[in-house]
């Protein structure tokens, strides 16, 4: 038995197919799901989620946002997300390190630079690490 999994985002449906298991950075960690899940609703954090629709996994990009699971469907509302697929690796590699430098750098600043510059970082990192460039 398969799952029927659909990530949406505000602008486009980035996923949805069928796959054997999920991986999903919620917000307490990563949470896996199988057929036969209890129902479940959590929020997601940013970071990647992967996608097992046969023998090879998909890296997705989530910016955020909750999951369903219910009766074999999981469904998937964020603020953004990008397959790994289609991220230009070296463009995440560029933002990531720039992303990193300007956290180090809030260290000394105001509280709320602080917070969007590790808000950046993590949205940086989860597109890098789904490009195939962290694991």
């Amino acid at each position: 038995m398969t799952l029927k999994v659909r990530v949406i985002a505000p602008d486009r449906t980035v996923w949805d197919s069928s796959a054997d298991e999920v991986i999903l950075p919620s917000t307490t960690g990563q949470l896996g799901i199988l057929s036969g899940h209890a129902p479940l609703l959590t929020a997601l954090d940013t970071g990647v989620m992967r996608v097992r629709p046969g023998k090879n996994w998909v890296a997705i990009a989530l910016m955020g946002g909750f999951a369903e699971v219910e009766e074999n469907e999981v469904t998937i509302l964020v603020n953004g997300a990008e397959k790994g697929d289609t991220i230009d690796k070296e463009a995440a590699r560029t933002a990531y390190a720039e992303a990193e430098a300007r956290l180090q750098k809030a260290d000394s600043g105001s509280g709320q630079e602080k917070i969007q510059a590790k808000q950046a970082f993590k949205r940086a990192r989860a597109r890098f690490q789904a490009a195939g460039g962290m694991i």
